[in-house]
């Protein structure tokens, strides 16, 4: 049996991106319940992929309840319904047979990975304010995406000037803007920059220099995304919610590497149970963006543990 409920979390403080603003993490949650055994998954689903609450739960309830892990990959695409399916059945594998995810998918006992924290799109007065009250944090990343945004880079970069900074443009840039900021965010110590044009847009990425790298985010979804990449960009932002879970995102990661791609894992805003698997993937990665119960005023019952060393895998309680 698989059953699929909407939950909502709340943020700690308004997060707009070039796209909006939200103050809320709206979420579905789906069980997985077999032989007196359930496993938890968790989705967002996400209307720049033309996903709504109802339209996952639609995909969700009009699958087998029996379903297998396997037979999951063609039933569903990639995207949110398949994610919240894939990592409830790996839930309730474990659970199952008492072995841990990580073991079961043939991976190395996970540690703890340093996670950016995101800075939402904001006035240059109240980014440099929120990069002043994270300064502490090792990796900041930048919500940016105008046509303004140079006074933004540098109010961050005078807030935290120690911290290592990654840039998220979500597709908000045309190739001169792109062109125009890069020497900047060189200069600024911007380590990477994020989808700077829109997905189906970006072929101009082959043609202009790229002086820092440029990752993927939009513009990849799973393994079927990378051809199209080449010559393009030099990173790839691996989403459970866009490759449709952790089966599929594992098969992207080792793809994406032997393709040569710098591997980057991050989220869409969730809560913990969402982050879980994602710490899994996010081992060995070079940037890892995890920190969606960071910017949530509520969190599930048993969350990740964050600290200094970053993002801890999960406990039993909560998933895997």
């Amino acid at each position: 049996m698989i059953s699929v409920t909407p939950d909502t979390f709340r943020l700690a403080e308004a997060f707009t991106i070039s796209r909006g603003s939200r103050t809320e993490a709206r979420v579905l949650t789906v069980r997985v319940m077999r032989e007196g055994v359930t496993g938890w998954g968790e989705c967002v689903p996400y209307a720049r992929y033309d996903e709504t609450l109802e339209s996952v739960t639609a995909q969700i309830e009009g699958l087998p309840g029996n379903i297998s892990r396997q037979d999951l990959q063609d039933a569903l695409p990639p995207g949110a319904a398949r994610n919240a399916v894939d990592c409830a059945i790996w839930d309730w594998q474990a659970k199952h047979e008492g072995c841990p995810v990580h073991k079961l998918a043939g991976l190395p006992a996970p540690g703890p990975v340093v996670t950016a924290f995101t800075l939402s799109l904001d006035t240059p007065e109240k980014m440099q304010a929120a990069a002043a009250r994270h300064a502490h944090r090792p990796l900041l990343k930048i919500k940016l995406g105008t046509p303004d945004d140079m006074p933004r880079l540098e109010a961050v970069r005078a807030g935290a000037p120690e911290a290592r900074i990654i840039v998220d443009a979500n597709e908000g840039w045309t190739a001169k803007v792109y062109s125009d900021l890069a020497p900047h965010l060189l200069r600024l110590g911007v380590e990477m920059v994020e989808q700077p044009l829109p997905a189906g847009q970006d072929d101009l990425l082959a043609e202009i220099a790229r002086p820092l790298p440029v990752c993927a985010d939009e513009s990849c979804h799973d393994r079927a995304s990378l051809p199209d990449l080449a010559g393009k960009y030099d990173m790839v932002n691996i989403k459970l919610d866009k490759t449709g879970g952790l089966t599929e995102a594992l098969a992207l990661k080792t793809q994406a590497e032997a393709a040569g791609y710098g591997i980057m894992v991050g989220c869409m805003v969730g809560s913990s149970l969402a982050m879980a698997p994602a710490v899994l993937v996010a081992q060995g990665a070079a940037i890892v963006d995890l920190d969606g119960p960071l910017l949530l005023a509520e969190d599930r019952a048993t969350p990740l543990d964050y600290d200094a060393a970053g993002v801890h895998p999960p406990r039993p309680e909560l998933w895997g």
